[in-house]
C-alpha cells in the first residue's frame, strides 16, 4: 500500500474550491467588463468572458490588464469587479462548500497548517473571510499582492510554505478548482497537487492541466493524506 505523502502545509484555493459563490465571480467580471467599454452582446465582450473563464483563478488585475490592454482601465475595471463582488458577498451569495470547514479542522488537527490563497485583492478576500467567519479557522490567507505574482506562477504556494514554516516543497499540498491552480502547484514543486471538481473546471480541463490527482470535493483531501 502506498504511503500518503508527508505534508506540513496545505495551500487551498477559495472560490470554487472551498467557497461556493453561486456564480458571483463571473457575474462581477461580466458587469465590470461591460462597464469599461465592452458592451454585452458584442464579439469583444464574448471573447473577454471566454478569456475570464479560461484564466479563472489568476490575479484579477492581470486578467483585466490583458482584456483591456493597459493598466489604467484595468485598475478601474478591477475596482468595479470588487464593488460588484463585495455587494454579492453582503447579499449572502457566498457559503462554505460542503466539507470545507471540516477539512480545515482535520488538517490542522493533524499538524498541517492551512493557507487559503486567492486571486482576489486583499480587501475583497478579507470581506469574504469575514462574511464566512473563517479568520480563526485557517493559519494564513494570501492574495497576489502578498506574494509577488498570482497564479499560474508558483509564488502563492511557495509563500505559504515559507511563512508557515514548512520544510521541503515536497511537504506542500496545493488544491484548487482551476487549471491555473494546478499549474501553480506544479511549478512550485509541491508534493501533492490536486484539482477539485466543485468549481469552474471540469475533469477534462484539469487533466489537460496535468493534475496528478483530481478530487470530487475538498473533503476528499484529508483521506488522501491518511487523515481521519
Amino acid at each position: 500500500m502506498t504511503q500518503p505523502p508527508k505534508i506540513t502545509v496545505a495551500c487551498l484555493d477559495m472560490a470554487g474550491t472551498t467557497v461556493a459563490d453561486d456564480g458571483s465571480v463571473i457575474a462581477a467580471f461580466s458587469a465590470a467588463v461591460e462597464q469599461f467599454g465592452l458592451p454585452r452582446g458584442t464579439q469583444d465582450y464574448d471573447e473577454a468572458l471566454a478569456y475570464v473563464n479560461r484564466t479563472m483563478g489568476q490575479s484579477k488585475i492581470e486578467v483585466f490588464r490583458h482584456i483591456l490592454g493597459s493598466t489604467e482601465p484595468a485598475l478601474g475595471a478591477n475596482r468595479a469587479f470588487e464593488e460588484h463582488y463585495a455587494a454579492s458577498v453582503r447579499a449572502g451569495n457566498v457559503a462554505p462548500l460542503p466539507g470545507a470547514e471540516d477539512t480545515f479542522a482535520a488538517l490542522r488537527a493533524a499538524g498541517i497548517k492551512v493557507c487559503l490563497a486567492t486571486g482576489f485583492s486583499p480587501a475583497t478576500r478579507d470581506a469574504l473571510l469575514d462574511a464566512l467567519g473563517w479568520r480563526q479557522l485557517v493559519d494564513l490567507v494570501l492574495s497576489p499582492a502578498d506574494a509577488g505574482r498570482g497564479r499560474p506562477w508558483p509564488d502563492l504556494p511557495l509563500t505559504a510554505l515559507l511563512r508557515l514554516g514548512g520544510g521541503a516543497v515536497s511537504e506542500l499540498a496545493v488544491a484548487g478548482d482551476t487549471a491555473s491552480d494546478v499549474e501553480s502547484g506544479l511549478r512550485a514543486g509541491a508534493g501533492l497537487v490536486a484539482g477539485v471538481l466543485t468549481g469552474s473546471a471540469g475533469r477534462e480541463d484539469l487533466e489537460r492541466a496535468s493534475a496528478p490527482v483530481i478530487l470530487d470535493t475538498i473533503a476528499d483531501l484529508p483521506p488522501l493524506l491518511g487523515i481521519g
